[in-house]
């Protein structure tokens, strides 16, 4: 379900689908449900002229709507889903009540914060988190155990922790489909979260450290492995794993990335603001950005 853009995603839709910041890879929604005549027209119109855009051929199921409001007066939101080869890549573009202009990209209202909605859906409390609870930059890093990039952020982290010792980081679960032990590796760091928290750093740094030797023939036994020389009770994580509390965790974790648009790991928000990747360069830059606009 959580792949990437790169599939399907080709030529100018790319820059439709893979580029706009509300991306997301959902069901497709029922396009014409509950519209007006007027509306279910629009929407007729504007599919035809998204397929003559974008080339979009008969192989392309496409999905528009239902219609939202939008931050600019007379023009709705529209949601739009491609789907080819049971693949579906999910955006939002804009379309004018009156049918005559389509806007591709985000729009913004620049008397609200951008990122406020963001932050108001960012699941903080609950999850493995250190540094100052009142820190002026909080980080929360989405995460899959099994994703080669998050075990390079994991190693960045280090040192953007020492050189940022005040700030806030946050981890939420996010295993990718693609990935067949990641699941039950964010299943066992729930585990050691819930029976320890100051244990769950300790397990965190196990499982990346050693990625390439876990598979999914072994990882029940490395995690119960891990979870001894972090110190956790053997018996009460074996209990853990097979209840379903910590799952229903990782699921809620889950919910909670593809809420905010989440679709790749790794994914960092940074006082709300999304950065996909790991690159230190990038998330130091943003870290000071908002460092110095709370300064102020």
């Amino acid at each position: 379900m959580f792949t990437s853009c790169k599939l399907f995603c080709l030529g100018a839709l790319t820059i439709l689908l893979c580029a706009l910041p509300a991306l997301a890879q959902t069901p497709p929604t029922p396009s014409r449900e509950s519209a007006t005549p007027d509306q279910a027209q629009l929407l007729k119109s504007a599919e035809t002229f998204v397929r003559n855009l974008f080339t979009l051929g008969p192989e392309y199921k496409v999905s528009l709507g239902p219609l939202g409001p939008s931050p600019a007066a007379n023009f709705y939101k529209l949601p739009l889903n491609v789907t080819r080869e049971q693949q579906t890549q999910s955006g939002i573009a804009y379309i004018s009540e009156d049918g005559k202009t389509f806007i591709q990209g985000a729009m913004f209202d620049i008397s609200v914060d951008p990122f406020a909605e963001n932050r108001s859906k960012l699941h903080i409390e609950g999850n493995p988190s250190k540094g100052p609870a009142d820190a002026r930059v909080t980080l929360v890093e989405f995460v899959d155990f099994e994703c080669p990039d998050c075990r390079e952020l994991h190693s960045n982290m280090k040192l953007i922790e020492t050189h940022y010792p005040k700030i806030r980081v946050v981890v939420e679960d996010f295993p990718l489909a693609k990935h067949p032990w990641a699941e039950t590796a964010s299943i066992g760091a729930r585990c050691a979260f819930m029976q320890s928290p100051q244990a769950y750093w300790k397990f965190n740094d196990f499982i990346f450290d050693g990625q390439d030797l876990i598979s999914p023939e072994n990882v029940w036994q490395k995690l119960n492995t891990l979870a001894i020389q972090a110190g956790l009770d053997a018996d009460s994580f074996k209990a853990c794993m097979t209840s379903t509390e910590a799952k229903s965790a990782v699921d809620a974790n889950q919910a909670n990335g593809i809420a905010l648009s989440v679709v790749n790991t790794p994914t960092v928000f940074i006082n709300g603001r999304m950065v996909v990747g790991g690159d230190t360069a990038t998330l130091e830059r943003f870290i000071d950005f908002e460092l110095n606009l709370h300064t102020k």
